[in-house]
């Protein structure tokens, strides 16, 4: 892990443009011609990216002037692609309808995939999971029958549940999982065990597993149901937006101020720009912190190609591609904490924080 300076490391001094004193001009400008609050969100972020970016090159007294040319433009160009998208749209109605899916056969494939996914497990954890769900057996009377307790009763049918979600979507979807770590690490997420998914790895096989990705979605909805820890994951450039919205609307529950919203977000766009640039797909996830103190943790992974000289990528100046974006030394100024983690071949972690209230 590659521990970096943070923007409270760079001042004013290196000529940079004060997001807080620009903040509100840009949103003026913006909301002048967008109604919609949500798109007019998202515009003003996209001017703020733009003059961050172009900081050094704008003269000292010129900031303001550059920013609002750049909230004009950015708000023109939207309303030009929107006009474009129109013109091109098709316009021959399908009236074809669409066949309804058999309700039956439905069934039967949900009846045929519970039924292997009991199969798969022990007699007696499947004796006691149908006593406890089908007729209704309490788990005090399930430890008597079994010499055991209550609470290690309770325990193993977690366990049990968990086990039954994953082997009921594989069977569902008749696929068998490709490697051995596959059901290990479904296991762990299905029960939401953050220890075993650590031990197993469970992130980084995510990453490189197509079908545990696309199977851990529904497990992790339904066992880590949690208003502190989002999963964005990130494949395109609509991802980008949700993975910033996500964080915006996250750290604004915790009680970040709009500026403090708007930096987080745009370090948050930067991140997944670059997993969509050179690694194809990743993740992004935001997560509330309660201690020590309240903050908003993002941790962007992909399992890319990994950056080979990590403290040349964070280098004022360095780019690997050419556009208007931050990069990673843009991300870590706007953040209080950051950290890089790479490894050729493997994939880069980048891991930021933001405490309310600023850093200590």
């Amino acid at each position: 892990m590659v521990p970096v300076p943070s923007a409270r490391d760079h001042g004013a001094a290196e000529g940079r443009p004060d997001v807080a004193a620009l903040l509100p001009l840009v949103q003026r400008v913006v909301r002048a011609r967008v109604d919609d609050p949500v798109l007019a969100d998202d515009l003003v972020q996209e001017t703020v990216t733009r003059v961050l970016a172009a900081g050094d090159r704008i003269e000292s007294g010129r900031i303001e002037p550059y920013a609002i040319v750049t909230a004009r433009n950015v708000v023109a160009n939207h309303w030009r692609q929107q006009a474009r998208q129109r013109r091109n749209e098709h316009r021959v109605v399908d009236l074809a309808t669409e066949v309804p899916a058999d309700d039956a056969l439905l069934v039967e494939e949900e009846r045929r995939a519970v039924a292997e996914a009991l199969a798969t497990l022990p007699e007696t954890e499947r004796r006691t999971l149908l006593a406890h769900e089908v007729a209704g057996q309490d788990t005090r009377s399930l430890a008597e029958e079994r010499g055991s307790t209550a609470g290690a009763v309770a325990a193993q049918l977690n366990r049990t549940r968990a086990r039954v979600r994953v082997e009921y979507l594989l069977a569902l979807e008749d696929v068998d999982p490709p490697t051995a770590r596959c059901r290990p690490v479904l296991y762990a997420i299905s029960s939401g065990d953050r220890r075993r998914q650590r031990d197993v790895d469970a992130e980084q096989h995510l990453l490189e597993c197509d079908l545990c990705a696309r199977l851990s979605r529904p497990l992790i909805e339904r066992g880590q149901a949690r208003d502190d820890r989002v999963h964005v994951p990130i494949s395109a450039d609509a991802d980008i937006v949700t993975a910033r919205s996500t964080s915006r609307e996250a750290a604004a529950r915790l009680g970040f101020r709009t500026t403090d919203l708007t930096v987080i977000a745009t370090a948050v766009s930067e991140v997944a720009r670059n997993i969509v640039r050179f690694a194809g797909s990743g993740e992004v996830v935001v997560e509330l912190l309660g201690g020590p103190r309240p903050g908003v943790r993002i941790v962007a992974r992909d399992a890319g190609p990994g950056i080979p000289d990590v403290a040349r990528a964070m280098e004022d100046g360095f780019s690997t591609y050419d556009g208007l974006g931050l990069g990673l030394p843009g991300a870590r100024r706007l953040m209080d904490e950051f950290a890089v983690e790479s490894e050729v071949g493997r994939g880069t972690t980048v891991t930021m924080t933001k405490w309310l209230g600023g850093r200590r």
